[in-house]
């Protein structure tokens, strides 16, 4: 180490204000950050528990384990502690399923306490939870009675901290979350010793991508799947870019489903939603399609006839559609559809409504989606942690791994080499599946989500450009609810059923 190096490490040791301000604004803020992220132990830790719950009659006792993953690299050097909370049932080869939020860098409460663990924060209708309202129960429509249950946090998120000389920066992006994953799990596998156990994967959001990530990386490390299980998915970055036509035709199925469910439609309401979403794809991949291809060189009869068609399947004025030329804006959709009713709607779900502060506001004050909900998650999970779980930690449970200097690194390379700036993880599990000819795949979408369009995943599937043989182990289901489509019971109850029958049919 040379004389200039040493000198600079003492002056930081001796004098840790004058090395700060050596620093620029920029840097220092990110240096504080970086301080104040406390580390987490290289030992492994866990705290274990016993519960049961009742699924269709049959009560499952299971083990509780909250703990920590250490993920090394390749020359066993620790580079993160992960926490997960895993829940396992007595039984012979049991599946073993990896769950995840998205965000990216989001904790995986959401999944964890509103999905298909064995307790769940209790939610139905599309309004805020107050705090009188918290409660947490045993969840009848747990995935315990076909699969064990581990939920991962994201590096920087939830009990997770980086190790060694790393910091959460590292962690951050396409590649650096995926592989982190990928050694997070394969390090449970080993540690768990459930080598031949069937393995899946269940990911939220950002997870959709990650997901085609870490498929493609445990295949390549000698991990194989049987399941890859894809809720509220965006898979291809490149699609959903703002001002890109295909993005406005992403959107239109779900601003028409949005419309059937607040009654703005013009004419008499559709009797079945499914069949009038099936309608509307039609128009959009016909003469919705060819409209935009053409740009300003449109005629005026075909822009008319296509804004009165949009009008009749969403309400929205033909004139005010018009002056879109035709590409109607998300934010704009969320103020205009029922301002004659003071509201706005939600991104996450458009069922949410919110009073907007301007009535002429162009773009909503707040998704009310997300918030209606937040805080009966982290008061469920901050308790049931700490009195049910027996987590003990001076550590913050952090919802985000987002910190000032947080910067997400979107390049990506994929299977076949190079580098894609705006990713499309699509093609890494289409690699994958090529791989391995009996993966199954299931996208599991939300009629009312519009921060991942169910007609973007259906766009992401159908340009995997697989053989006939493999596209018969992808399958689509949908849901009246958004983005996480657990917070409606009657869709979970559903989705339930649809999960479990496609883990019979992946372990046939």
């Amino acid at each position: 180490m040379n004389k200039l190096l040493i000198a600079g490490l003492l002056l930081a040791t001796a004098h840790p204000a004058l090395a700060q301000a050596a620093k620029s604004p920029r840097e220092a803020q990110i240096a504080e950050a970086d301080a104040a992220t406390a580390r987490a132990p290289v030992e492994e830790q866990a705290a274990v528990s016993k519960g049961s719950v009742t699924i269709k009659g049959k009560a499952i006792a299971y083990t509780a384990t909250a703990g920590t993953l250490t993920i090394r690299d390749d020359n066993a050097r620790p580079t993160g502690s992960l926490s997960y909370t895993a829940y396992t049932a007595d039984g012979p080869n049991r599946p073993v399923t990896f769950f995840y939020n998205g965000g990216p860098g989001s904790a995986t409460i959401w999944l964890h306490m509103g999905s298909f663990g064995p307790v769940r924060v209790k939610t139905d209708k599309p309004v805020y939870v107050t705090p009188d309202q918290y409660a947490v129960g045993p969840n009848p429509w747990s995935l315990l009675d076909k699969t064990d249950i581990v939920f991962i946090d994201a590096p920087g998120a939830g009990w997770s901290r980086p190790l060694g000389d790393k910091t959460f920066r590292d962690f951050n992006g396409v590649d650096q979350d995926g592989d982190a994953f990928a050694r997070a799990i394969t390090r449970y596998v080993h540690k768990n010793n459930r080598w031949k156990s069937p393995k899946f994967l269940f990911g939220e959001s950002y997870g959709t991508l990650r997901s085609g990530v870490v498929a493609r990386m445990l295949e390549e490390r000698g991990v194989s799947l049987h399941g890859v299980a894809l809720l509220s998915t965006i898979m291809n970055y490149g699609v959903r870019q703002a001002g890109y036509d295909q993005n406005h035709m992403v959107l239109f199925p779900g601003y028409a489903a949005t419309a059937w469910y607040h009654g703005t439609l013009p004419g008499p309401k559709p009797a079945n939603l499914d069949a009038f979403v099936n309608e509307v794809r039609g128009f959009v991949a016909g003469p919705y399609a060819a409209a935009l291809a053409k740009g300003s060189a449109i005629s005026e009869a075909e822009k008319d006839a296509v804004a009165r068609q949009m009008n009749a399947y969403t309400g929205l004025s033909v004139d005010f559609i018009k002056r879109a030329n035709l590409r109607v804006d998300l934010a704009h959709f969320q103020t205009e559809l029922l301002r004659t009713r003071g509201l706005s709607i939600g991104r996450l779900d458009t069922r949410y409504t919110l009073p907007p502060t301007d009535l002429n506001a162009d773009s909503p004050d707040e998704d009310p989606a997300g918030t209606a909900i937040a805080g009966a998650y982290v008061a469920a999970f901050q308790d049931y942690a700490v009195k049910t779980l027996g987590v003990k930690t001076e550590l913050p449970y952090k919802l985000s791994a987002r910190e000032p200097g947080w910067n997400w690194d979107w390049s990506h390379r994929p299977p076949r080499g190079g580098v894609q700036t705006t990713p499309n993880t699509a093609v890494d599990l289409a690699f994958t599946m090529r791989a391995n000819p009996k993966l199954k795949i299931l996208f599991l979408n939300g009629y009312y989500d519009m921060a991942t369009p169910f007609y973007g995943a259906e766009f992401d599937a159908s340009h995997m450009l697989l053989p006939a043989d493999l596209n018969r182990n992808i399958k689509f289901t949908y849901y009246q609810s958004g983005h996480m489509i657990y917070l409606a019971e009657s869709e979970l109850a559903k989705m339930k059923d649809d999960v479990a029958a496609w883990y019979d049919e992946a372990l046939r």
